[in-house]
């Protein structure tokens, strides 16, 4: 079969669930395969996955998505992995055996040694080379976690006898049979371990965290071929060369690859990526400075704002406290009512992220009356997830010297019409959402396709993309800026709730 007639395999492995898209030639999804697993919370702010889990629901999926589309592994080009980020799996070298739970990015059990780092001052030296903020969302304290709590792996990690990865470093493993272990830069960008003017692991924070070099994979770019399918996954090699954090893929996908261009993600958390060309730009307003994609030797820089709690919110009154029957339905009580009767959900139900990094800000309804009902309780958390996207949006902007034109839009909740256009309303600013909602995945084919020529250029990309729907700002600037006074108020109360010891916030 010529190359052009095959499909590329996506993988997204995500913080919620696994799944594997088949794309075409003109982007297009022939067919989408999705299993949620399980999350596990053993203590208070801990967050954990079974890595085992995450293999076994992602290999399950891609065999799903190619039966339904009929497919063989003769119809497919390549293979394209996006991956939750920061999210830390260390595992026997020679058994595959994980150590210990991957520790998600949004467990926070690391919050109090992270203070202390801070305390006796690194941060500056850790933002200067790694373009990140100190804190437990980033890889480098779990690892030290894992490493000086779970019984004889220290002493097995000195002996060289344990891998680290992030997820795409545990499914290269898995479909390569450990034949490579890899990281790409994007993922290796978000460790707190990487330096990325060198582009090399950093030395100096490696022996700060106790990390032994010996742990680190190999780290690679985001397109080119990486090695071929082995196992009982696919009885023959399909080559896998494209791989990217979920984020950057998604910048990827949604075409941002001009200087200036912004898109946000609204998945489990929100995700804000400007893209800013050739020359890293070092934030004054506490965003992340991070690696956007390298293809061939060239990089494109980023800076990132990240939203903790985005979809996760509604997720949590679905599973949490069932207020609501499932997530759709959030949409219609949110119009139901004409405004959020005065509350404020601030979602921070595992700390805040940019533009605060408040590990110890909690979640919080405020606002509650005598009249307050749960169509007030479910318009107030998706304005939540809008709110938090514009302090992020304010703080990119105070970074740079322009203002992005647009916002572009993807992930599961940008179905949900009364986001996006609460979104557009208070950020004054348009969101463009595409046809094709499944970005991440999209990033992580053209990613895997350029690789392998199945694409010619990045200018045959540009063709694609295809607009579904612009949703123009139509609330007056007062009622906006007075409905963002309230937030900012809610959000004060919620920050430091959780600090230990301090009675006075």
């Amino acid at each position: 079969m010529h190359l052009k007639n095959k499909y590329v395999l996506a993988i997204d492995q995500g913080t919620t669930s696994s799944r594997a898209i088949l794309f075409n030639r003109q982007g297009a999804i022939i067919t989408v395969a999705q299993k949620t697993f399980q999350q596990y919370f053993p203590n208070p702010g801990w967050v954990e996955h079974d890595p085992n889990e995450i293999w076994y629901t992602q290999s399950s999926v891609i065999k799903e998505a190619m039966a339904k589309a009929d497919a063989s592994e003769s119809h497919i080009a390549c293979i394209g992995i996006a991956n939750q980020r920061e999210t830390t799996i260390i595992w026997d070298k020679e058994t595959g055996f994980p150590v210990y739970n991957a520790i998600v990015w949004q467990d926070r059990r690391t919050s109090d040694y992270c203070e202390v780092l801070k305390d006796n001052g690194y941060a500056e030296n850790i933002r200067q080379k790694t373009g990140l903020v100190i804190d437990a969302y980033f890889s480098a304290t779990k690892i030290k976690w894992i490493l000086d709590n779970v019984k004889g792996i220290r002493e097995r990690a000195e002996r060289g006898e344990l891998c680290f990865g992030t997820v795409d470093t545990w499914l290269i493993w898995k479909l390569t049979k450990g034949e490579r272990f890899i990281t790409d830069i994007t993922n290796a960008s978000r460790t707190m371990l990487f330096n990325i003017h060198t582009q090399q692991w950093d030395k100096e924070l490696l022996e700060l965290f106790t990390v032994p070099a010996s742990m680190l994979p190999e780290v690679v770019s985001c397109s080119e071929v990486y090695a071929e399918s082995k196992g009982s996954l696919f009885k023959s090699g399909i080559p896998i060369s494209g791989m990217a954090g979920d984020q950057q893929a998604a910048l990827f996908g949604q075409l941002c690859l001009e200087e200036g261009m912004i898109k946000t993600t609204y998945g489990t958390g929100c995700f804000m990526i400007l893209n800013t060309g050739c020359k890293p730009v070092f934030s004054q307003n506490h965003l992340l400075t991070t690696i956007g994609w390298k293809i061939d030797d060239k990089i494109t820089y980023a800076l990132e704002g990240s939203v903790f709690v985005g979809g996760a919110a509604i997720q949590w009154l679905r599973d949490g406290i069932e207020l609501i029957p499932n997530a759709a339905v959030s949409e219609q009580m949110a119009k139901s009512v004409s405004g959020n009767g005065g509350v404020y959900f601030v979602p921070a139900l595992t700390g805040l992220g940019a533009p605060y990094w408040d590990q110890y800000a909690r979640g919080m309804i405020i606002g509650i009356t005598r009249g307050t009902t749960a169509a007030h309780i479910t318009r107030a958390a998706l304005e939540g997830i809008s709110y938090q996207v514009y302090d992020v949006l304010m703080a990119m902007e105070n970074d740079i010297t322009y203002k992005p034109k647009e916002i572009r839009v993807d992930g599961g909740a940008i179905a949900n019409n009364f986001l996006m256009q609460f979104q557009a309303d208070v950020s004054r600013r348009p969101v463009v959402r595409p046809k094709v909602l499944e970005t991440t995945a999209l990033g992580a084919a053209y990613l895997a396709g350029l690789a392998v020529g199945y694409w010619k250029d990045t200018n045959e990309l540009k063709e694609q993309w295809a607009l579904d729907k612009v949703f123009k700002p139509e609330m007056k600037k007062e009622q906006a800026d007075r409905l963002l006074t309230e937030w900012h108020k809610a959000v004060d109360s919620a920050r430091r709730w959780a600090l230990p010891n301090e009675t006075n916030k």
